[in-house]
Parts: C-alpha cells; sequence; structure tokens
C-alpha cells in the first residue's frame, strides 16, 4: 500500500483521517494514496481561502504577472512528471497528456498577460443636462473566494482554467479535483507553493460529494466554477442562492459535411476528433451528417482513417485510443452500441469492449432517439447521418439538449454564416471539427451545456466585480491660481 498523498490547505500539506486509492484506468492497479479531508479540513480551507481574499486582492499586477510566469516556468521543468501523472490516473495516452501539459503552460502564460491587463474605461456622464460635470470611472475588482470543481478528463489543464484566470484576477481559488484524478491537481499546488502563491491562494481540497455540496452553499464562496456532468451541474447551481455561477458541462457534439468539403481532410480530422483520448472530451465528435451524395466517399475515408488508430497501453507512444476512466464507463459505452444496433443501427467498425478499452466505433443508420445520438457518449463512438439539404443537416444537429461546439466542412462562406446564424451551439468551426479548442478563446456553450464563458479572458470578467465612480468636477474657485 502506497503513502498517502497529502492535501494543501493554507500553504500546508495535510493527512487527513482517510485516504482513497487513484487507480490506474488501464491496469486496474493503485497507483497511490490520496488523503480525503473531513469536516473540519474542509472548514480549514474555507477559512482560508475566504481570510486570504484581501491579501490577493491587494497583489499588484506586476506580483501577479511574475507568479502565473513562475507557474508556467514550472510546470514546462516539470512537464514529464506532469505528463506521467496524468497517463497514471487518467489513462490518457502519454502523447495527449504531454499535449494537455503544453497547454496548461500556455494557459498560465496567457493569464500572467491577462493580468495585466484587466482594463475598465471612462464613462462620459455629461449627456444629461445638469450633469455636465460629471465623469465616471469604471474599474473591475476581484469578486472574492472561488471554488472550482473539476473534472477527470483534463486533471491539469481544466484545473488550469480555474486557477490561472482566479489568480490573474487578485482571487483566492480552492479547488475540489476530480476523485478519480487528484495526483496532477496536488502536483500543481506544489508548483503554486514554489512560485509564491500566498498562503490560501491556491487550496486543494480532495473531499467527498456531500461535503463539496456544502462548500457549494457556503455563502463565503462569492463564485463557483463547475466543469462536469450535466446532472450534477445543474444540480449545485440550483443550490447556489445568489452566488455566480459558471457551468461547462457536457455536449454530443455535431460536424456537418457538404458536398464541396475536402473529403480527406474532413475524414481525417473527425478520426481525430471523435476518438482522442476515447472519445471522453464534451466537444469529441460524436455525430457526423454528411450530404448524401459523398456519404459514401466520406465515410470510406472516415473508416480507412478510424483503422489505423492504435488502441491500447496509453504509456506507448504509438497509442492513440487508451482505456476510459473505468470498467463502468466501458460497460455503459458497449450498452449503448448494444442497444443502437438492437434498434436497426449498424456497426460500420469497431463496437467490442474489453475491460476498460472500447475499440473505435462508427455507426450507421442511427435514429435521433438512440442514447448515442441524443445523449454524450463520453467514449470512442462516432455516428453518421446522410442529409439532403444544409437546413436539414442544421435542423439535426440543433435536435438535441447540447450547445457546445459544431463544425461545418465547405468552401462556400454562404454555407459557413449560414451555418453560424442558425447553430444552436456556443461556436462554430468553419473546416475544423468542433474539439478544437485554443485556451484563450472564449469557450463554452448554451442549453444543458453550460452557462457562461471559460478562456482566461473571459473566466477574468466572471472573477471580477465591475465598479463605477462618479466624480463631480467642479470648476476651481479661483481658475486664475495655480495649484501647487
Amino acid at each position: 500500500m502506497q503513502d498517502s498523498r497529502p492535501f494543501l490547505v493554507h500553504g500546508q500539506w495535510k493527512q487527513g483521517a482517510v485516504a482513497a486509492p487513484v487507480v490506474d484506468p488501464f491496469t486496474g492497479k493503485s497507483v497511490a494514496q490520496v488523503a480525503q479531508a473531513g469536516d473540519s479540513d474542509v472548514e480549514e480551507a474555507v477559512v482560508s481561502t475566504s481570510g486570504s481574499a484581501a491579501v490577493m486582492a491587494q497583489l499588484p499586477g506586476h506580483a501577479r504577472y511574475n507568479i502565473l510566469q513562475q507557474m508556467a516556468a514550472l510546470l514546462y521543468r516539470r512537464r514529464d512528471e506532469c505528463a506521467q501523472t496524468i497517463t497514471a490516473e487518467a489513462g490518457k495516452p502519454i502523447t495527449d497528456a504531454k499535449r494537455e501539459v503544453s497547454r496548461a503552460i500556455q494557459t498560465f502564460t496567457v493569464a500572467a498577460e491577462e493580468s495585466r491587463r484587466i482594463a475598465g474605461e471612462v464613462v462620459p456622464l455629461d449627456w444629461t443636462p445638469g450633469f455636465d460635470t460629471h465623469l465616471g470611472v469604471l474599474r473591475r475588482f476581484p469578486i472574492g473566494p472561488i471554488l472550482g470543481i473539476t473534472p477527470f478528463n483534463f486533471p491539469l489543464n481544466l484545473v488550469a482554467h480555474k486557477v490561472a484566470p482566479a489568480l490573474a484576477a487578485g482571487n483566492p481559488i480552492l479547488i475540489k479535483p476530480a476523485p478519480q484524478t487528484p495526483l496532477t491537481a496536488l502536483l500543481l499546488g506544489e508548483i503554486a507553493l514554489e512560485a509564491g502563491v500566498p498562503p490560501g491562494g491556491l487550496n486543494v481540497v480532495p473531499c467527498d460529494n456531500v461535503l463539496a455540496e456544502r462548500m457549494v452553499i457556503d455563502p463565503r464562496f462569492k463564485l463557483l466554477s463547475f466543469t462536469g456532468s450535466v446532472s450534477v451541474g445543474w444540480m449545485l447551481k440550483a443550490k447556489c442562492g445568489k452566488k455566480k455561477v459558471t457551468l461547462e458541462l457536457g455536449g454530443n457534439a455535431g460536424v456537418v459535411i457538404e458536398p464541396d468539403a475536402d473529403l480527406d481532410l474532413a475524414a481525417q480530422r473527425c478520426a481525430a476528433g471523435g476518438f482522442g483520448y476515447a472519445g471522453q472530451t464534451c466537444i469529441s465528435v460524436q455525430r457526423v451528417f454528411v450530404h448524401q451524395a459523398v456519404v459514401d466517399a466520406f465515410t470510406t475515408k472516415l473508416l480507412m482513417h478510424v483503422a489505423r488508430l492504435k488502441l491500447g497501453d496509453p504509456a506507448e507512444e504509438t497509442t492513440t485510443i487508451g482505456p476510459l476512466i473505468d470498467q463502468a464507463a466501458a460497460q455503459r459505452v458497449e450498452e449503448w452500441i448494444g442497444e443502437a444496433v438492437a434498434d436497426g443501427a449498424r456497426v460500420l467498425l469497431g463496437g467490442r469492449r474489453t475491460g476498460s478499452l472500447v475499440e473505435a466505433t462508427v455507426l450507421g443508420n442511427v435514429k435521433p432517439e438512440m442514447k448515442v445520438s441524443c445523449r454524450e457518449v463520453f467514449g470512442p463512438v462516432v455516428t453518421v447521418t446522410p442529409y439532403r439539404q444544409l437546413s436539414e443537416a442544421v435542423a439535426l444537429l440543433n435536435q438535441s439538449d447540447f450547445g457546445l461546439q459544431a463544425g461545418i466542412f465547405t468552401q462556400d462562406i454562404n454555407k459557413i454564416f449560414y451555418a453560424f446564424r442558425h447553430l444552436e451551439v456556443g461556436a462554430v468551426l468553419a473546416n475544423e471539427i468542433p474539439t478544437f479548442r485554443a485556451d484563450h478563446m472564449p469557450y463554452g456553450g448554451v442549453k444543458d451545456s453550460g452557462l457562461g464563458r471559460e478562456g482566461v479572458r473571459a473566466a477574468i470578467e466572471d472573477m471580477t466585480e465591475p465598479r463605477m465612480l462618479i466624480m463631480n468636477l467642479k470648476e476651481p474657485a479661483n481658475p486664475s491660481e495655480k495649484s501647487v
């Protein structure tokens, strides 16, 4: 049995009363024991986070910039360790884990720059007669203590997308990491301490869901930033009362392939977007709508690309599709495939499960009401559906409770803007898959996919409050006198 890894509260490492195992999804073996916070530990962490708000708010811009740059530098220095930790606890293929570390470095670098660009504005107030001498100045101030709850699928970069903008804005933040993947968040806590984050500026507290819900309703937190499942996200929002909430939830991302599309590019990108990290991303390509004139040619190209993807050990550089996070997740995906086939869907490729591994699966002849169509598979499954008119494809894609991102492949700018106007999503990708995300762009969705936007600058706006200073600037009593 491994020694228990402590958690971080107010710059100190604590062992807690109990520990929980972290399990390698590929081997099923325990890779570490992580201490779990109890009632008193959570209270201490909340007091620490709220108590450090004044210190964090007083950090000047140059100090926040330097801390964030140092965190980026330390992540780079420990990039191999971080990637190996991600692979061990999340089962993410090592090449994808290395890419995630690089993205986290970029996230902290962008946050450092944005910490020096939290701008306000001058607001003229002399539009109304009688207000001739009035002038307004608007500035943004830190909102205060933030609670961040993060998922397993990006255990570093999705934590970074909460921590980096919080620190850039001058807020303390408490991170409750996913129970499957706490090790990477704790490693980031080590880096934060070394970078000079004040005690309480970042607390990392693994705990059970009951204690997490208690923190959610705690009025000492001014904002909840949650990334995770749809059901949990909206349930927590309902408990938040007057607290600000940002939610980044699920999706079943769709792609439209028009007859004039570059089919080779579209097939290659859909294969990458549908099966990277075994489809365990909320913007994974799940539904592909292909014009009937090219559906056979596109499907053939897609199957060729997918057949080349290697399934297996995530520690191997050549692996594209590793395990799902646990066997229960893999069994659920297998069941959904079986239900679809029983209802008339055809397996064009894959469809089998071995332990926590599920083969890259392409399904045809699906119906909108099948789970593989209307719900988030969160596994290596892509469906292909033909259509006759672009308007029909857009309607089919919109026939979803989700609305995170969508893609369209076409050479016609008018079709691109038609999709932009009519798709009910947070972002439309032209000649690109919806699995694309640049870490500085506003990112989020509509409908069940969430509330608010992430991306460093967008998150900083949510993590600050605008405040107006209104000045009545009278003329000096004696204009001829010069001020000293």
